[in-house]
């Protein structure tokens, strides 16, 4: 049987996932944090995460980037109540093999994890379209950790604010960051709040996606 585990900051939406899924898969755990969700996708090895995008503390892509490659038998499979695009391409280009929303049945729900275990790609109506839009449009990609040449948004950063936007790119905690780093939470937060100002950017979710977009990890 299909194997799943559940990350939400809701636990009653986690509950009602669980028993909407019925017998048809077999939820080996749960989570309600990014760091949470680490440490249980990796004691169970799941074939199938199906993963809240919006969650404190980075949401769903800081889980993606922090799994990484290391765990390549196991899925994702975005679940959100937003189908705003940016939201679906920047989990996209983490590692989900699907995205769907909030409003899918649980019937769809089960048939979207169990296809996604088997390899397909599940997206709900109409957000495929953003997925082909962005890749065919989208740039040839620079290698990973190197930003493709003259973008004017990381010319406005100094070196240590690229070190501080690549650790948030991977989902670390501030806390995290400065202990990498050899430097004070404080001074992590300084220069959050620099580079929040310079992007024109209001919160650390958004930090987190311009960081990603830009492959900083």
């Amino acid at each position: 049987m299909t194997t799943v585990v559940l990350v939400d900051d809701h636990a009653m939406f986690r509950a009602g996932v669980r028993s909407e899924l019925g017998g048809r898969v077999q939820v080996v755990g749960e989570a309600g944090t990014p760091d949470e969700a680490v440490r249980v996708i990796r004691d169970t090895r799941p074939d199938v995460v199906l993963l809240d995008v919006h969650m404190p503390d980075g949401g769903g892509l800081a889980v993606l980037q922090r799994i990484g490659t290391t765990l390549p038998a196991t899925r994702f499979l975005a679940l959100s109540v937003s189908d705003a695009a940016e939201d679906v391409i920047a989990v996209i280009r983490a590692g989900a093999r699907g995205y769907v929303t909030k409003t899918i049945s649980a019937e769809e729900l089960s048939d979207a994890v169990l296809r996604v275990a088997d390899g397909d790609v599940v997206f709900s109506p109409r957000l495929a379209g953003f997925v082909l839009d962005a890749f065919r449009d989208a740039p040839a990609p620079s290698p990973q950790g190197v930003p493709a040449p003259g973008d004017p948004d990381l010319d406005q950063l100094t070196p240590r604010e690229r070190e501080v936007m690549r650790l948030l790119a991977r989902g670390y905690a501030y806390r995290e960051i400065a202990s990498e780093l050899f430097i004070s939470v404080k001074t992590v937060e300084t220069h959050a709040s620099n580079v929040l100002r310079k992007l024109q950017l209001s919160n650390r979710h958004q930090l987190t996606r311009w960081a990603a977009e830009r492959r900083l990890t």
